[in-house]
């Protein structure tokens, strides 16, 4: 009796051990941006809500270039979940552009807020149209990044060579910002949420009074050129420090993505948990309040849907 009842203990013990190692049976890699932009915390918050609230999950953030490098990662396999901009995801999965070589096998988990154009300068540095940047030094974002793919794009737009008519520094948010204070670029490129960190981090420096140049004119040749992608959008007065009007600006949307190989109960409780835990994600950055199932049908995603997003956004009463 006393036998059977050691080895009733030792089968609770190893089944309890069992049941616990399999809570966290699955890792997963969350690709996001720069330190400096909105990707890195989102991708954060998202990862602890997940890991908090799926219990056989695991889920870690990794600091990457963004946009491009995203689907790189994702499309090999070397990562799960990503952010990217709808525009760098459309190329990746055609497989068109410097980048991509080959069709990466993307799916759309959610359409998630949109990302706002930012060409950032100083007042004093003369520069008050997007003209003006002829012949300056500007950063147009890390290579590997979306910020880089639309800043192309928008010199393209306003009749730039890029690799000539301007100088042109690769640099990523928070660099870019340094470089612009340290007076060793002219004006950068930044696409992101608003607020974004390292934008507020330079308007908020004593001395220094920052100067957003409009640059919505460029959306109708960049729709003529790469599809209906880009969208004009506004920069609300008072969002930086120093800010007094607001600015016209390129829009386009930001999504998560994941290889179309993941499991598809997998995109499913990932997307259940981040939409019911939602207020946590709000609280970690703001732009997390864009989650919703309005963007999900209105055109925010060139890609097709993975099968377990369908799944859920059906559910939830959208027309997929």
């Amino acid at each position: 009796m006393k036998r059977l009842w050691i080895v009733g203990i030792i089968f609770v013990l190893a089944f309890s051990a069992s049941f616990s190692w399999a809570q966290k049976s699955v890792r997963i890699s969350i690709v996001t941006g720069g330190t400096g932009g909105v990707y890195y915390p989102l991708g954060g918050g998202m990862a602890n809500i997940i890991s908090k609230y799926i219990p056989y999950v695991e889920a870690t953030a990794e600091v990457t270039t963004a946009s491009v490098d995203n689907c790189l990662l994702v499309g090999r396999g070397s990562a799960d979940v990503a952010f990217t901009m709808a525009d760098t995801a459309w190329d990746a999965y055609m497989g068109v552009g410097k980048a991509f070589k080959e069709k990466m096998p993307l799916r759309a988990m959610a359409v998630f807020y949109p990302n706002n154009m930012h060409v950032v300068t100083l007042q004093g540095k003369r520069i008050e149209k997007m003209a003006d940047l002829k012949g300056r030094r500007v950063s147009t974002g890390a290579p590997g990044s979306g910020t880089e793919i639309v800043a192309l794009r928008i010199l393209e737009a306003y009749g730039f060579n890029p690799d000539k008519d301007v100088s042109r520094d690769k640099l990523g948010a928070s660099e870019s910002a340094g470089a612009l204070k340290d007076g060793k670029i002219d004006a950068y490129f930044w696409v992101g949420g608003l607020p974004t960190a390292s934008v507020m981090d330079l308007a908020a420096t004593p001395g220094t009074k920052i100067k957003l140049i409009g640059h919505a004119d460029a959306v109708l040749k960049m729709r003529e050129k790469y599809g209906p992608l880009y969208a004009k959008g506004v920069i609300p007065a008072k969002t930086y420090s120093g800010q007094d009007g607001d600015v016209p600006i390129v829009v386009l949307w930001n999504l998560l993505v994941c290889n179309e190989n993941m499991k598809e109960n997998l995109v499913y409780d990932i997307l259940k948990t981040i939409f019911d835990h939602k207020p946590e994600l709000v609280a970690v950055h703001s732009d997390a309040r864009y989650l919703s199932l309005d963007p999900q049908t209105t055109g925010g995603s060139p890609i097709p849907f993975h099968p377990g997003a369908v799944k859920f956004f059906k559910e939830k009463g959208v027309k997929m």
